[in-house]
């Protein structure tokens, strides 16, 4: 479980295939806190850590989350938004996050609002946002300020332009999407997913 506020960036360092299984070696600041077996969310996705060796570590993606996720893209160097799992007895400062990308979008506009940015994404899967609701775009929690059918935006301030990889986005990236799980069922229950 998650919260959506992003820890740290990582930068990928390596990128080993292994049959249809990739291994990503990250490099992150906060490497001598982790253990072998811990989830770390990266771009939102969940991914268990398999190595350690100083301040990399290493985690495996399979097909299925190379598929649906923007972790096929990769390539070394690439910043990777990082949060670890959340204590329990923490404060929940964004929203319920599981991990479990729903969807990509792709960005679709970026406009700059003098001292913030409003950032715009196109996604095709039949889940639907609500504006004022949460959303969790490459692992980062945000609220919808826009939304339209497969279409949202996002208003993005100094701090977390700064300190997620939202400052190097450009129109025509692509996003992890996970909507908000308490959405999630409402629709299910309603018939609408």
């Amino acid at each position: 479980m998650f919260t959506g506020i992003i820890e740290r960036l990582g930068v990928v360092k390596a990128i080993e295939k292994e049959g249809e299984n990739v291994h990503f070696t990250i490099e992150a600041a906060f490497t001598d806190e982790l253990k072998i077996d811990q989830s770390v969310a990266h771009n939102g996705c969940c991914l268990t850590v398999v190595a350690i060796n100083d301040n990399e570590y290493i985690v495996t993606a399979i097909l299925e989350t190379l598929n649906k996720t923007n972790l096929g893209s990769w390539v070394v160097g690439t910043k990777v938004n990082l949060e670890r799992c959340m204590v329990m007895n923490g404060r929940l400062d964004g929203h319920i996050v599981q991990g479990h990308v729903d969807t990509t979008a792709t960005c679709i506009a970026i406009e700059d609002q003098n001292g913030s940015w409003k950032y715009t994404f196109r996604y095709t899967a039949e889940l639907v946002t609500v504006e004022k609701g949460s959303i969790t775009v490459n692992g980062t929690s945000l609220t919808v300020v826009d939304s339209k059918d497969n279409e949202f935006s996002v208003c993005i301030i100094p701090y977390t332009y700064e300190h997620t990889n939202f400052h190097q986005l450009r129109e025509g990236d692509t996003v992890n999407l996970e909507f908000d799980i308490i959405g999630k069922y409402v629709a299910k229950l309603l018939g609408k997913a």
